[in-house]
Parts: C-alpha cells; sequence; structure tokens
C-alpha cells in the first residue's frame, strides 16, 4: 500500500451537511463557492454536487449551482442525483473547457436506472454504478452477497464498454458502504468480499472501485469513551482492507486523513471482529470498541 493514493470525490455541496444546508436555503452562492474552493484546496480530485429534492423543481437555482463552482475550481464535477431530467439540465449546463477538459461523473447509474445512459447523447461522461442492487424479474432487488455484487459490477460494466463506448478508467463501480452502528447482515464484510472478487476477475482491470466512506460512521458517537477520534479510525479501517484489493476512490471530505492504519492497531483488529460477526453479537462488540 505504501505510495498508494486515493481519489477523492469531495462530497460536501450536499444538504446531507447541515452547514451546506444553510448555504442552499439562503441561495448563498458565494458561500457554495468558497466550499468548493476549500475542498479543492484540500486535495480533491472531483467535486460532488447535489443539492437535494429542490433540484426537482428549481432547475435555474442548480444551473447556477454549477456555474458559480465552475466560475472559481477547474475540477471536474459528479452530479449525484437519480433523475434522468436533473442530470440531463446539469450535462448541459457543465462547461467541460472549465474543467481543463475533463468529463463529469453521472452518479449513479444501477440496472434499475439504465435509461441514464440515453444522457450520452448530450456528452461523454464517467459513471458510479451501484453494484449494490439487481434487476430481477423486472424488479430491483439488493444484493446480500458478495459474488452478486461482482455478477453485476461485471454484467453492467460488458454493457457499457460494449454497447455505449465508455472505457474501464470510465467506470466506477460503488460497492455500498454500509453504516457500521446497524450493519447486522455482514454488509461491510459484503463489500469488501465484493471489492476482492472483483479486483480478481481480470476483465474488470482498470475499473475503478468506490464507496461512500462517510456513511460506515453514521450514527455513531463523535468520540470513544477515552476521548478518541473513533470515526476517523473506523474508516480508516476499511480503507487498509480494501485498498490491497483495488479500492481507489472514496466520496468523502478530503481534509480528512485517508490513510490505512498501521497493521497491529488495535482499531483495525476490532474492526475486523465487528464485520466478521452478525445480529447482536455485532452490535455488542461495536459497543465495545467505543468503550475501549
Amino acid at each position: 500500500m505504501t505510495g498508494q493514493r486515493l481519489t477523492i470525490i469531495g462530497e460536501r455541496i450536499n444538504p446531507g451537511f447541515k452547514s451546506t444546508k444553510e448555504l442552499f436555503e439562503k441561495d448563498d452562492l458565494s458561500g457554495i463557492q468558497e466550499l468548493a474552493r476549500r475542498q479543492a484546496a484540500a486535495g480533491a480530485d472531483y467535486l460532488n454536487v447535489n443539492i437535494g429534492s429542490r433540484a426537482l423543481y428549481d432547475k435555474a437555482f442548480m444551473k447556477e449551482v454549477i456555474q458559480a463552482i465552475q466560475d472559481v475550481v477547474n475540477l471536474p464535477l459528479s452530479f449525484d442525483f437519480p433523475n434522468v431530467d436533473v442530470q440531463a439540465v446539469c450535462l448541459e449546463t457543465y462547461d467541460i473547457e472549465k474543467a481543463s477538459g475533463r468529463k463529469p461523473i453521472v452518479n449513479s447509474i444501477s440496472e434499475t436506472r439504465w435509461d441514464m445512459l440515453e444522457l450520452l447523447s448530450i456528452r461523454p461522461f464517467k459513471v458510479i454504478l451501484m453494484a449494490s442492487e439487481r434487476l430481477e424479474d423486472g424488479v430491483g432487488r439488493a444484493n446480500k452477497f458478495s459474488a452478486e455484487v461482482a455478477l453485476v459490477a461485471k454484467r453492467m460494466t460488458e454493457k457499457l464498454i460494449s454497447g455505449h463506448g465508455l472505457s474501464a478508467d470510465d467506470i466506477f463501480v460503488d460497492v455500498s458502504i454500509s453504516a457500521l452502528s446497524s450493519d447486522t447482515e455482514g454488509l461491510l464484510h459484503m463489500a469488501i468480499e465484493g471489492i476482492k472478487a472483483i479486483s480478481n476477475d481480470p476483465s474488470m482491470r482498470g475499473v475503478h472501485l468506490s464507496g461512500g466512506l462517510s456513511n460506515i460512521v453514521q450514527q455513531l458517537p463523535a468520540k470513544a469513551a477515552d476521548g478518541s477520534d473513533l470515526k476517523s479510525q473506523i474508516e480508516r479501517a476499511f480503507i487498509t482492507l480494501a485498498m490491497p484489493y483495488g479500492f481507489d476512490t472514496v466520496l468523502g471530505t478530503p481534509w480528512k486523513q485517508y490513510e490505512p492504519l498501521a497493521p497491529d492497531s488495535p482499531v483495525l483488529a476490532q474492526f475486523q471482529q465487528i464485520i466478521s460477526a452478525r445480529g447482536v453479537d455485532a452490535m455488542r462488540l461495536v459497543r465495545k470498541l467505543y468503550r475501549g
């Protein structure tokens, strides 16, 4: 892992963050620009853009946000909306010259959202593929096993490359990082095993493996009993296990420390125990971790 660097898609332009939600509520474009600058200065490679449900009824504001961001940073953008019409507005507004010729990302496409690929008629883009669900008998179903994750990722990737002209480098497979606080089914273990399975498939070589890293610490206390910042170490524990198998991209906060933990880290050892457990045993181990 020495010398490896994660690609960071800056996550902060999102109303899920209270301070950002306030910027949207106040139409504070200068504040959004400052947030874009801060993420770029901290090392973001892309900036994710999500204005929440407002994008469905206020597309003019959506355009203003994109234009304001591109006026102050030259990073490519990732548009985070499950709606084709909203994504169309984003892609039409995007100025590729202001992004130094780099393509935007459409976040995200799944087998149940395949109509998103019609947007390629507007401009070329990269894609984040959701491998956590599949289309079965016309119905979207959640994947529960790593083999399902790997199979769906392979199926979608093959379609994108052979049928839509994308390259492996254009594709980010999101393995869906679950919250540790409620993972009683081993979904985090499934994600890591899915990463391993994808990386072992020669036909998937060159595809990026990604996930929303901040999801893992949702609903967890800010500090452990001894006052230590466990959230950061938990995020880094996942990275430590996933990076050797090709996990190379995070949707995260650029000024956080995204470095692997030392092999003898007690948090790493306890994290491995937690994600290997199921049901109440997993929750008991999480409480034990926080008690120190």
